[in-house]
């Protein structure tokens, strides 16, 4: 059993002042796997006090030695690749498949950082005056449980890159995970109070980090219902606030599409990460009269699709990280059925011989119209939507009627067709033909998806502000 009891403050691992331990619980097993001491309100403020001395220095460096700092966090990163694939699988219950591709993208958050520094003007000439560009100030950085690390290394690597000093409050569920990626930026050797990490619950480091008034700016990724309490909290202070939030991606499948290569990849893209995903493409729309083709196809691929142990290297879909979440979605199928809506593969329980974890039925639904509750809800496993269409138009104001706008996926063998279909639909995102990852290019939501832009030469802008200069 692993038991953590340490967080990281002012360059050091010290023990909190809080006393409250939370059980870490395999999700394939359901067994114990350890226990975390939780900090409390006064880590935080001690966490923070360190961030805000650390900023009188750091937002002073220059470029070439933020990019060493980079590249130091990258090498650290680099050198403790099979423990922090293992861990994520461990713990979260992430497939390995998917454990191994979010690894490769925490090397990409620290190159892609280091690129836009590389070429980016912090002091620019506007019409007659000069603007300068200058470090925000103390971030407080909040992440979800379902891609940890990763969401660590983006926002942290974008806060450095702009001259930033950080707190930083993961899911408390996923601390064996923090405890890896918090000694790897140790080991970088960044200056003291740079970057802080307090394990926590959301109702006390989180608020604190939300409400307290060194805190410059959150950035935070998970639920649009904690989205909206942070925004609402962090006005009482004017904090600057980037959220990522959820996501209810549309599909579509336009008439034209090869639909045997265009299936199996929406499956991939409704199914990602176990279907623990804000980017999942949930609502797959496809046109109706080619919908008994589709239903063929879907269930050959998920004839194929491998839930199961996810240490094992052939599993698509692994456990829902908690039995919380695993009865959330059994909520929802249970939802979808009750609204009439047929299961085509899938269905409530558990798949046999999968029973002590939290494993879930990859489930597709058919005959589903898009004000039940199931296309317009998110759901976080790997549930599935089919919605049928008569013309392209339809498909887009199908896809447009949603309160979120995070990701969005378009399918068609006429590029020009595809690419004028995407660019009418009201997401941050849209794939064309393509599962893939631009790190350079901003990545956020329209409408209750979130607020402002990742990555790319907009997340650096997001951590800095104009100072304009005029004489």
């Amino acid at each position: 059993m692993k038991t953590i009891d340490k967080i990281y403050i002012n360059g050091a691992f010290v023990t909190p002042k809080g006393t409250d331990l939370f059980n870490l619980i395999s999700p394939t097993t359901n067994e114990k796997l350890g226990e975390v001491r939780l900090g409390n309100e006064e880590d935080t403020q001690n966490a923070i006090a360190a961030a805000k001395k650390a900023f009188v220095s750091f937002s002073k460096t220059t470029i070439t030695e933020r990019i060493g700092y980079l590249k130091s966090m990258q090498n650290a990163v680099r050198d403790r690749k099979e423990d922090l694939i293992n861990v994520m699988v461990e713990e979260y219950g992430g497939t390995l498949q998917f454990a191994t591709n979010g690894y490769s993208f925490l090397l990409q958050n620290f190159e892609s950082a280091i690129t836009v520094l590389e070429s980016y003007q912090f002091t620019k000439t506007i019409g007659a005056s000069e603007v300068q560009m200058a470090p925000i100030g103390v971030v407080g950085i909040i992440i979800p449980w379902n891609s940890s690390n990763g969401f660590i290394s983006s926002k942290l690597a974008s806060a450095i890159a702009a001259g930033c000093t950080a707190v930083i409050k993961p899911s408390e569920m996923s601390a064996m995970q923090t405890q890896i990626m918090a000694e790897c930026l140790h080991e970088a050797g960044l200056p003291k109070g740079v970057f802080n990490i307090v394990n926590g619950l959301g109702t006390t480091v989180g608020a604190e980090i939300t409400r307290h008034p060194d805190i410059a700016k959150i950035s935070f990724t998970g639920s649009t219902v904690v989205g909206k309490l942070i925004a609402r909290e962090a006005t009482d202070t004017l904090k600057r606030v980037t959220l990522e939030l959820g996501g209810k991606s549309p599909n579509i499948i336009l008439d034209d599409a090869d639909f045997a290569t265009a299936i199996p990849m929406a499956i991939m893209a409704a199914y990602m990460n176990s279907g623990q995903a804000c980017v999942a493409g949930t609502r797959l729309l496809v046109p109706e009269y080619r919908l008994e083709e589709v239903k063929g196809l879907i269930k050959s691929t998920l004839e194929h699709t491998k839930v199961g142990d996810p240490k094992e290297s052939d599993t698509n879909v692994g456990p829902m990280v908690s039995q919380k979440q695993y009865q959330r979605v059994q909520d929802y199928i249970k939802i979808g059925i009750e609204e009439g809506a047929e299961v085509l593969v899938g269905g409530l329980g558990k798949p046999e011989g999968l029973e002590k974890g939290n494993f879930v039925k990859p489930t597709v639904f058919v005959n589903v119209n898009n004000q039940m509750r199931i296309a317009r809800e998110e759901i976080f496993g790997p549930v599935l939507s089919v919605l049928t269409y008569k013309t392209e138009e339809e498909a887009i104001e199908i896809a447009n009627d949603t309160t979120y706008g995070l990701q969005a996926y378009v399918s068609s063998t006429d590029t020009k067709r595809a690419h004028d279909v995407a660019s009418k639909i009201n997401a941050g995102r849209v794939l064309i033909n393509v599962l893939k990852h631009d790190p350079l290019a901003p990545f956020g939501g329209f409408k209750q998806s979130g607020m402002g832009r990742e990555f790319g030469v907009l997340g650096l802008e997001a951590y800095l502000e104009p100072r304009t200069l005029l004489q």
